[in-house]
């Protein structure tokens, strides 16, 4: 079982310390909100459907408010590396609180490289897809997560001692895949049957060029150049459709409208394009 894991450290200290004040912020954000939307159905100077209308608009405004300021914190805070381990050690925590599987961690050395945000977020969403993975596929007594930093990457691996027939393919490991890519990262997964299975990423620390030359050329929707940002970031439809929390048919008709605007027929003309002015 996970023991708990005291945060120690000053820098640790200090990033529970700042998350708990951002969460304290969002929670506000949410409460004036909701207050608004309340009190706008509540109203008795509009009918129905003026209401639903209000409500929607006011409830789609504060989303994405809360996007923006929820990818701005991502990408311009640092985690020390082994204040985000903390962090993955306290989310794991509910999943295998009431299971028997023994979870073993290995930890990061505390002079690795600082995470940009996004890096560690999507680290700890992919290890815990890849628990969740490794549960449904089998009943492993064991799980072993190690993080390691080579100055340019975070390595991590996650190995069990299930039935050790996992493989690349498995649909179950497809979201981890998509956000892999989407971080221009390395995946792999090696199996014995009868042993177990290993998963191995490795994330860049530092994020792939981002076009704006957009900017000058045509006009575009903040969506579109989010779309744009994650098109050469190398995610295709689905993993931007994941991302942005929109449909596949949605994320599509965005990529459509870039590659027209852009006067080009491929996304890598579209990354070239940017890349080249």
């Amino acid at each position: 079982m996970v023991e708990p894991m005291e945060l120690s450290s000053p820098a640790s200290r200090a990033l529970a310390t700042e998350h708990e004040r951002i969460m304290a912020e969002q929670a506000d954000r949410h409460a004036v909100t909701l207050e608004s939307i309340l009190a706008i159905l509540r109203s008795p100077r509009r009918d129905d459907r003026a209401a639903r209308t209000l409500a929607t608009e006011t409830a789609a405004a504060a989303l994405v408010v809360l996007r923006t300021a929820t990818d701005r914190q991502r990408s311009s805070l640092l985690e020390p590396v082994t204040g985000a381990f903390a962090r993955l050690r306290s989310d794991l925590r509910p999943l295998v609180r009431h299971s028997d599987l023994d979870v073993q961690f290995v930890e990061p050395p505390t002079t690795g490289r600082a995470l940009p945000g996004e890096v560690a977020h999507e680290a700890r969403a992919i290890v815990r897809s890849a628990v969740l993975a490794l549960l449904d596929r089998g009943t492993p007594q064991r799980v072993r997560i190690q993080w390691d930093c080579d100055g340019l990457h975070l390595l991590i691996g996650i190995r069990d001692d299930g039935e050790g027939r996992l493989t690349a393919h498995d649909d179950s490991l497809r979201p981890i895949v998509e956000r892999v890519r989407a971080l221009n990262g390395a995946f792999e997964v090696a199996s014995t049957p009868g042993w177990g299975s290993e998963l191995s990423v490795s994330l860049p620390l530092d994020p792939p060029p981002r076009p704006e030359f957009f900017d000058e050329m045509v006009d575009i929707s903040p969506r579109e150049r989010e779309v744009l940002s994650l098109i050469a970031e190398g995610s295709r439809n689905r993993g931007i459709a994941e991302r942005l929390g929109i449909s596949e048919n949605t994320a599509k008709f965005h990529v459509s409208n870039l590659l027209r605007k852009a006067g080009v027929t491929t996304r890598a003309e579209l990354v070239a394009l940017g890349t080249s002015r």
